[in-house]
């Protein structure tokens, strides 16, 4: 018995060999290739995206082509489709050498996952009965995004630690059980969710966080000299950042209720926006004995509200339930970085290196809370008899279900997210470990050199870089006395 436990520890433990010259090619011609024969199979246009559009205006009595739903979805398309390839891409290239990978390999995943997705949420939600085919149009490109905004926040909490193969096999997972979960959620169930507190952030936080367990890395100190971020890689970080609350209000009423349901979300999400930021400065500032702010918390805190309105963002939650969400939300996701984080790390070792706790999986069961206790309390009077109806989409064999049964299947959603999350997370994890997917030694976590051409200037002669202002490591818990700064000037790298 002591052997078999040595041989299998000897097996996991051996030496990391992150050559995936052979390795991320197969995978990537493979998959694709396999993409190709899958769509060539199952997917064609829907009705509004077919060359028989003209017949089926005729048929349904259309007058206009303004009519057909691109002109209603192309622009919280676009707008989430910034969101996924630009916003969360950027947001992570705070680590001082990591920025190549931050950038790439969420270019990577969320173009291999948009393919997946548009299958398996095709498979559960748009096929055909008669033909078994699933028809897709813009809003399908709408979830196939959000489905991928899953799997990219899960990346977060484990970024710079693995390979770009792993990073695929978690995302091929990752969407499967995405779909699964949200048609659970959002048909079953019949939960209203349009932003994905639950079925989006609460999932991919959780999902990513328990993944981060399984593989956590006792010796990650290590690579502590490059988990810092710099003055440049602070500020690209903080593109990311913009774009995201800038676009934040698309996202939360891209498939909301034609008219007033959209209308109500994207106000509502504007107000909560703004009113996270104030609350973060707020909290950093008092956090630091000098009162300066941490750009940590400014990059990732002040999207908070974003992520806890996404439930209820066209319900009537009023613009000053709007605002006090926002309010709560930055305080509780600031105070996250600055005490839960450590926490984690310390006591559970779960290594987080985004913070996805405190901006996605705390958010995103809030975001589910808010959104039960609101349609638990909704009425005729704040709704009137038809808005009830719509937005709650009390129609059919729904049409006796009560607000208050409503909020209760909305806390069962945020169950089945947790459930998801979790369970999944730990046995796609348990694959992760597996020794054959190229990640990186714990000396080598956190550097562009392991899997990209970095340009030589900065690998021959980094002495001649300028010096720049280097942060104390991000998401290291400052525990130290702060006298005059907390700036000390080196090399890019040191």
């Amino acid at each position: 018995m002591g052997n078999c436990s040595q041989r299998c520890n000897d097996y996991f433990c051996r030496p990391k060999n992150t050559n995936i010259r052979i390795k991320l090619p197969v995978v990537c011609f493979t998959w694709q290739i396999a993409m190709i024969i899958l769509f060539g199979v199952f997917v064609r246009y829907d009705s509004e995206s077919d060359a028989h559009w003209p017949e089926t205006m005729i048929q349904n009595n259309i007058t206009s082509n303004t009519e057909n739903d691109f002109y209603y979805r192309y622009p919280s398309f676009q707008d989430v489709h910034v969101m996924i390839f630009v916003g969360f891409g950027f947001l992570m290239t705070f680590l001082k050498r990591y920025s190549f990978s931050a950038v790439g390999f969420n270019f990577l995943i969320a173009s291999f996952g948009i393919q997946w997705a548009l299958l398996m949420q095709g498979w559960f939600g748009s096929l055909d009965p008669s033909t078994g085919k699933i028809l897709i149009g813009v809003e399908n490109l709408i979830n196939a995004d959000f489905c991928v905004a899953g799997c990219l926040i899960a990346f977060g909490a484990v970024l710079g630690k693995v390979s770009p193969v792993q990073l695929l096999v978690m995302t091929l997972f990752g969407v499967t059980l995405f779909a699964v979960e949200e048609y659970i959620i959002l048909e079953l169930l019949h939960v209203k969710d349009a932003g994905g507190s639950m079925v989006i952030h609460a999932f991919g936080g959780y999902y990513g966080l328990t993944i981060s367990r399984v593989l956590y890395r006792p010796r990650i100190h290590q690579s502590k000299h490059l988990q810092g971020s710099v003055y440049q890689s602070d500020v690209f970080a903080m593109i990311g950042t913009l774009f995201l609350w800038m676009f934040w209000p698309s996202f939360n009423s891209a498939i909301a209720y034609h008219g007033d349901g959209q209308h109500r979300a994207v106000i509502n999400t504007y107000l909560c926006l703004a009113a996270s930021v104030l609350t973060t400065v707020a909290i950093s500032s008092l956090s630091q004995k000098t009162g300066k702010l941490d750009m940590v918390h400014i990059q990732n805190s002040t999207l908070a509200g974003g992520v806890a309105l996404g439930t209820a963002a066209e319900f009537m939650v009023s613009p000053y339930g709007a605002l006090i969400v926002g309010f709560l939300c930055g305080i509780l996701s600031t105070m996250g970085y600055i005490f839960i984080s450590p926490f984690l790390e310390k006591n559970l070792k779960i290594h987080d290196t985004c913070g996805i706790h405190n901006l996605h999986a705390m958010p995103g069961l809030i975001g589910g809370i808010v959104g039960a206790i609101t349609a638990a309390t909704a009425n005729e009077l704040d709704y009137g008899k038809q808005g009830l109806i719509n937005t709650f989409g009390l129609t059919g064999k729904l049409q006796s279900r009560s607000p208050s049964t409503q909020g209760g299947y909305q806390a069962a959603g945020i169950c089945v997210a947790l459930a998801f999350g979790i369970v999944g997370g730990a046995i796609v994890g348990g694959i992760l470990r597996l020794p054959i997917w190229g990640d990186p030694a714990d000396e080598n976590c956190y550097d562009d050199e392991v899997y990209w051409e970095v340009p030589e200037e900065d690998e021959e002669n980094p002495d001649s870089i300028p010096p720049i202002l280097e942060y104390n490591n991000h998401m290291i818990h400052k525990q130290q006395e702060i006298s005059e700064s907390n700036f000390s000037v080196d090399h890019c790298g040191a």
